[in-house]
């Protein structure tokens, strides 16, 4: 008697379930895509299980896939360490590129600001910027 298998998509997989899907997997009697077909019904997994491996801590050191890697702890909670510390350094990384955006932005403001002026100035022979040295 088969086990059956209900078809869903890769984002709906619990932990639990993922760690299964990759042991069947790592023990080598099929390839990734027939896994995945299997589970998914999808023909490719395009790289999902590999990504799978990576975030829970499986190391795949043997391309030949023989016998079952047991996942890494330490080597995940290092990496969810590492990853918090990298998504807040992308995140200011993000901000500072905001920032500098705008404050380009803003010289090319007023520098358009100021070329109106002379303009202004020019053509209507009228003078318009403030003197600095009038006293009140």
């Amino acid at each position: 008697m088969e086990k059956i298998i209900i078809k869903k998509p890769s984002s709906y997989f619990r932990e639990s379930e993922r760690h299964q899907i990759i042991q069947e997997y790592l023990k080598g009697n099929s390839t990734k895509n027939a896994i995945w077909k299997k589970y998914t019904g999808n023909t490719s997994d395009h790289g999902a299980l590999l990504r799978w491996m990576r975030k829970l801590g499986y190391e795949d050191n043997n391309p030949s896939r023989f016998g079952i890697i047991e996942p890494n702890r330490l080597a995940t909670m290092a990496k969810k360490e590492l990853s918090e510390k990298d998504f807040e350094t992308l995140q200011l990384q993000k901000r500072i590129a905001e920032l500098e955006k705008q404050l380009k932005d803003a010289e090319l403001k007023a520098i358009a600001f100021s070329t109106m002026v002379d303009i202004a100035e020019r053509e209507f022979k009228i003078p318009i910027r403030k003197k600095l040295n009038t006293k009140p």
